[in-house]
């Protein structure tokens, strides 16, 4: 018997006088579309501080618009359950189904896809969970900070024919696609250097001390939150400040550096970084945590069979003093594109007086703005419902309905999390970190990096 979805789809198109066949695709393929009168039921995953604070404003932004709904939160901590469900039924204006795990949300018929807002190092597993259950799936960022969760993640996409985005939100803002735009017409020049900071004084960030005396292990599920990490004894620290805690977050490359270094693989093309290096350590806050309050790494990048081309990365970020903020910075020989400041300026450039005397052709750009649009990248720790994010939310909104992959595809995450991978394995080595791209593998002194 068809489905009530299935029913209402064919009817429309007997209506329209038009056949599944005649619009060049079978049956079975039309049945994965999503039609314009079908409403689109979403699940979530985790009612984390980031879904509660932005992701779901975003949502709401936009789903009568679209014609979404959300109708059901699953989380394994008793607390969140609970406070999920009267949080986004009050939004929804309509009870939702709270479930004990991810086991329980599968079973709801009526689901159609899911916004993934866990740790991060859950990203890829329950990604893996949502698509093999035939969901489409906004997936919070870091991706994945294993390559082995990386590479089944990937996998498992990439078969599905699934609809994902993950939560690199600079790929849905104007003045980013511009700085695209303006580096892939070939009017920047070759990059020769990217300088990238994220600064910020804030002594609580990644802190719960007071969930941290309230939480107690029977109230959730232990085994179910440490996913694909070695089995560990139970500690509130790790899973409600789990970002302060390696194998459960890298930190600040996972949480910060994956935004940026993403805009390099987008405006360049590029997979990954040839080598990575980094340097680091707990320099303020001593208060128990295992991930670095200051670090900086510095990456090689370029085509692996051209070593005498390329331009290097650097990435710097510290808890301890706000100066300086965020920082996205591209170098040609021509000038400077300013992404945070939305600008691009022959700052630095070689003039044409320079240019003559060694004998050379001056390519000083122009002053201008990048775009009338452009809106910077929030760094709160609650952002609301940022610009950046909403339009990020709602282009895998639109994605689920026409079915075409948006801005941040399986691919994107794949290579942001090589990127923090080889990082982060440069930091807890002291080694240079390298890529192989026959066995996907991140290397350091001539092994995997392996948890």
């Amino acid at each position: 018997m068809k489905s009530r979805r299935e029913f209402l789809k064919q009817s429309l198109l007997a209506g329209a006088g038009v056949s599944i066949t005649a619009m060049g695709m079978p049956a079975s393929s039309y049945a994965r579309i999503m039609g314009a009168n079908d409403r689109v039921n979403i699940g979530l995953v985790g009612f984390s501080d980031r879904a509660r604070q932005t992701l779901l404003p975003c949502f709401f932004n936009n789903n009568k618009e679209l014609n979404f709904d959300i109708i059901a939160v699953s989380d394994i901590w008793k607390r969140r359950r609970e406070e999920g469900q009267a949080f986004i039924s009050k939004k929804a204006g309509h009870d939702i189904q709270a479930c004990v795990n991810n086991d329980e949300l599968y079973k709801i018929r009526d689901l159609d896809a899911v916004i993934i807002a866990t740790a991060d190092f859950q990203h890829a597993y329950h990604t893996i969970e949502a698509v093999s259950q035939k969901k489409d799936v906004y997936c919070e960022k870091p991706f994945a900070e294993t390559m082995d969760d990386a590479r089944k993640a990937l996998k498992a996409v990439q078969s599905s024919g699934k609809i994902f985005q993950v939560g690199t939100q600079r790929r849905s803002g104007d003045s980013y696609h511009a700085a695209n735009n303006f580096i892939k017409e070939g009017k920047f020049g070759p990059i020769t250097m990217v300088e990238m900071s994220w600064n910020v004084n804030q002594p609580g960030r990644w802190r719960r001390p007071d969930l941290v005396k309230e939480i107690r292990e029977q109230d959730t599920d232990w085994t179910r939150f440490l996913a694909s990490r070695p089995k560990d004894s139970w500690d509130p620290r790790k899973y409600l400040e789990y970002r302060l805690f390696w194998p459960y977050s890298s930190g600040i490359f996972g949480q910060w550096m994956t935004h940026q270094i993403d805009t390099v693989h987008w405006f360049t093309g590029l997979k990954h970084p040839r080598s990575a290096v980094a340097n680091g350590g707990i320099y303020m806050w001593k208060d128990g945590r295992k991930n670095a309050d200051t670090i900086t790494a510095v990456f090689d990048y370029g085509p692996d069979n051209d070593p005498t081309s390329g331009f290097q990365v650097q990435y710097s970020s510290r808890f301890s003093n706000s100066a300086g903020g965020v920082k996205e910075m591209y170098y040609s020989n021509g000038g400077t594109i300013d992404i945070d400041k939305n600008k691009i300026s022959p700052n630095g450039g070689l003039t044409e007086h320079e240019a003559q005397e060694m004998g050379l052709h001056a390519n000083l750009l122009p002053e201008m703005t990048l775009s009338s649009g452009g809106a910077s990248a929030a760094t709160g720790a609650n952002m609301g419902g940022d610009p950046l994010t909403n339009a990020h939310v709602r282009n895998w909104m639109e994605s689920v309905r026409s079915r075409k992959q948006g801005n941040a595809p399986i691919e994107a995450a794949y290579s942001h999390s090589i990127a923090l991978i080889m990082a982060n394995a440069a930091y807890r080595t002291g080694m240079k970190a390298t890529f192989d791209e026959n066995k996907q593998e991140v290397i350091v002194g001539g092994k995997p990096f392996i948890i």
